[in-house]
């Protein structure tokens, strides 16, 4: 029983004391006098139990007058003030008490409500995930439309530009390729037109590399660059600032629209190492700056890696979705770097990744370092790859310590960081251990301004 003596009994039917009321006395009102036969004193005592509970304590202005001679009405009166100052819920709660126990049927009506009840409710929270769900799914097709959308402008933007560098190239070689076709297919038009373009294919081509090939040799520059202006800041205010006083830009390049210093000697370039660009000794004047970074110390050859790519992109990711180690999440602007340190057991390293929607950066690199486990680790840095690495490998330098970094471990660069069309194919890769190292996995998606790339990864070794 609680305060105003109301028994919780109500509670087991599933409905709330008011509305079980209402229930209970629209049944009554319905089923008097046809399933529901009571004596003349049990009609007085529901009848009482309905004043009661509409108006509390017995008041004369809402009961009727009644005569000496209306014997019905003065018993009515009587029955209501016999219940003095019964509370309007304990009057609701012994209507219904009476209820049951005088009319067997009203138990199954109340059960027959509730589980309409419970139909209707279960009903409306079915149509509302129904709507949720189509606006899940309207939502998830505008996403995935406009995703479509802008990878056609990007792929239509290179195309334009690829166009363009191709224009120009085939400008500058058109005199020199067509007597050299002249010259190897005399009086054959149909040959010399066929051996113009596989030509003009080949420098096209030789072209790009020597641009991506300059674009890192740049980098290497701007690191430097960083590095000098560091050694500065160490040794005092009195060391000259680098020019400007800047830091050297880390933003992507765009590829150059119209080409001035492509060589335009007509010979077949030579063949391209997989997935890589084309060996330095091979291209006129990068040899020599190569030579230049590298004669520092002498380490063992790096042989070049291999790369692949398989269709089934979808059955990929959800091979690795359940398993949170292989997906990450790279932001805007940024860079992830997974390290995996060589395994003693092993031989050969492994690689396989896709991504949702846009394409992102990669490039491995060789890091000649022990590491003091085999656990492969992530970092993620908002710079370039050069800052990613010193971040990685400076974590504690303190200018006022006066810390050095000439220990720094050297760093071989086993494939570029190129754009990678990781969302329609899975990009695999393997390589030779070179030695013992760690290998840097580059997933870059600084050149993305404003969107965020979801990786699925994976590295394994082979004996």
């Amino acid at each position: 029983m609680d305060k105003n003596g109301v028994g919780s009994s109500h509670e087991g039917w599933g409905f709330s004391l008011n509305d079980l009321y209402k229930i209970a006395l629209h049944f009554y009102r319905e089923q008097d006098g046809k399933g529901l036969h009571l004596t003349y004193r049990d009609k007085l005592k529901i009848v009482a139990l309905t004043k009661q509970a509409m108006h509390g304590k017995y008041r004369p202005d809402v009961s009727p007058d009644v005569g000496f001679l209306d014997v019905v009405g003065n018993d009515r009166k009587q029955s209501w003030m016999a219940l003095g100052d019964m509370s309007k819920e304990t009057a609701m709660s012994e209507f219904i008490k009476m209820l049951e126990s005088l009319c067997p049927q009203f138990k199954p009506h109340i059960e027959a409500q509730k589980a309409e009840r419970e139909e209707q409710e279960r009903q409306r929270k079915e149509a509302e995930e129904e709507r949720r769900k189509e606006e899940e799914e309207k939502e998830r097709k505008l996403l995935e439309d406009e995703a479509q959308r802008q990878l056609q402008l990007e792929k239509q933007r290179q195309l334009e530009q690829e166009k363009q560098i191709r224009a120009a190239l085939n400008q500058q070689t058109a005199q020199q390729f067509k007597q050299y076709a002249e010259q190897q297919c005399p009086g054959n038009l149909k040959q010399q037109e066929d051996l113009i373009i596989q030509l003009q294919e080949q420098h096209f081509q030789q072209y790009m590399q020597q641009v991506y090939q300059q674009q890192l040799l740049h980098q290497q520059q701007q690191y430097q660059q960083l590095q000098a202006m560091q050694a500065a800041q160490k040794a005092g205010p009195t060391e000259a600032p680098p020019p400007n006083g800047q830091l050297p830009s880390q933003t992507p390049q765009t590829l150059p629209t119209n080409p001035q210093a492509v060589p335009t000697n007509p010979q077949v370039p030579p063949p391209l190492v997989a997935n890589g660009p084309i060996p330095a000794e091979n291209i006129e004047g990068v040899a020599d700056e190569t030579k230049e970074v590298n004669d520092d110390e002498e380490l063992p050859p790096i042989a070049a890696a291999s790369m692949w790519t398989r269709k089934d992109v979808k059955e990929f990711k959800e091979s690795l979705k359940k398993d949170k180690d292989s997906v990450i999440k790279v932001g805007s602007g940024e860079t992830v770097t997974v390290r995996v340190p060589t395994h003693e057991d092993g031989s050969c390293l492994f690689w396989e990744f896709a991504t949702d929607y846009y394409d992102i950066g990669f490039g491995v690199y060789f890091e000649w370092t022990i590491a003091p486990s085999n656990t492969v680790s992530v970092h993620v840095s908002e710079s370039s790859d050069e800052d990613e690495l010193e971040d990685e490998e400076g974590k504690g330098n303190d200018v006022e310590k006066g810390d050095k970094r000439d220990d720094r471990p050297p760093v071989d660069e086993i494939i570029p960081v190129y754009r990678r069309d990781c969302h329609e194919e899975v990009y695999c890769g393997s390589h030779a251990y070179p030695g013992r190292g760690v290998y840097l996995l580059k997933f870059d998606n600084s050149y993305s301004l404003w969107r965020s790339k979801t990786l699925y990864y994976r590295v394994y070794y082979s004996r």
